[in-house]
């Protein structure tokens, strides 16, 4: 499942839910939560559910943010859009393994009575407050289910009594903590939106320090964005090639009983070796995305 660009589409919004269709965004997530007023929130989930089947497409995904555990809305949004044509939620205000654990068991027991293959619905966790930073690694140990861990910014910021300014400097240390626990657990970091849809230049400045930061993709708010994101989360082909390059150098180290070499001048050696390899899985998931596989 690539999880380069996740774009947020209005549950309650046909007109929204009829652009997103052809959005190459990796995955689509119809949102129940704060897109959707409080008196919405019952004919969204029915719009949501409809719209599951028309929304599928060869290497997308499709995702539904729920309301969170705390509104006491959650289970009934599960109830209504637990179905074919959805691969999984997004668990916003994550605060604890034991959120995780309950959404978990809520989806294994809608999976068995709706006759859904065991385990098949992942969860994305949201880190949107102090006390979930701080618990980071254990939500996303919590269930096998999670492959994804994500920032809400605004939220956060909220939290914390901050004012989020448009360098962003402020999420410096969350977005460093999310990366550092979502890779310890071996799933994908997700950083936060870009809100400022119209800045191009802006939002490829934000997510190529994103990915540096080790982050494996990013939330979209605008289908505008789907673009320059997966750009910015996929390998370049002059990065292919050089991937190639140090991989066949470095087994023919190896062929040769050493465990390091140089290409172009640069010292390669195990990490170096790995790091490019990993490149070429992503490359190839990319291409098999693009022919119309999820993996």
């Amino acid at each position: 499942m690539l999880l380069r660009s996740l774009l947020f589409v209005p549950g309650n919004r046909p007109n929204m839910l009829d652009k997103a269709r052809p959005v190459t965004a990796d995955v689509l997530t119809l949102d129940l939560e704060d897109a959707v007023p409080l008196a919405e929130k019952e004919a969204a989930r029915t719009l949501v559910r409809q719209s599951l089947s028309s929304m599928a497409r060869p290497g997308r995904s499709t995702f539904v943010r729920i309301n969170s555990l705390g509104s006491g809305l959650a289970p009934a949004d599960l109830e209504a859009v637990v179905a074919p044509g959805l691969d999984g939620i997004n668990l916003p205000k994550a605060e604890s393994a034991q959120d995780v654990d309950r959404v978990a068991s809520l989806l294994s027991a809608l999976e068995k009575a709706r006759g859904l293959e065991a385990n098949t619905l992942k969860i994305i966790a949201w880190i949107e407050s102090a006390r979930g930073l701080l618990q980071s690694y254990h939500i996303v140990s919590a269930s096998p289910r999670v492959v994804g861990l994500a920032l809400g910014a605004d939220d956060y910021t909220l939290d914390m009594g901050m004012v989020r300014s448009e360098s962003g400097e402020e999420l410096f240390y969350p977005r460093s903590v999310i990366a550092v626990a979502a890779t310890a657990a071996g799933i994908a970091p997700l950083d936060t939106p870009y809100v400022n849809y119209k800045d191009e230049a802006g939002l490829i400045k934000d997510a190529s320090f994103a990915r540096q930061l080790g982050f494996k993709g990013k939330f979209l708010i605008h289908p505008g964005q789907a673009e320059p994101v997966n750009r910015i989360f996929s390998p370049s082909a002059a990065e292919v090639e050089q991937a190639r390059k140090v991989v066949a150098a470095f087994d023919q180290a190896v062929a040769r009983g050493t465990a390091a070499t140089s290409v172009d001048g640069k010292m390669v050696d195990i990490p170096v070796a790995e790091r490019a390899r990993k490149l070429l899985a992503l490359a190839e998931a990319i291409a098999n995305s693009n022919k119309g596989g999820k993996d």
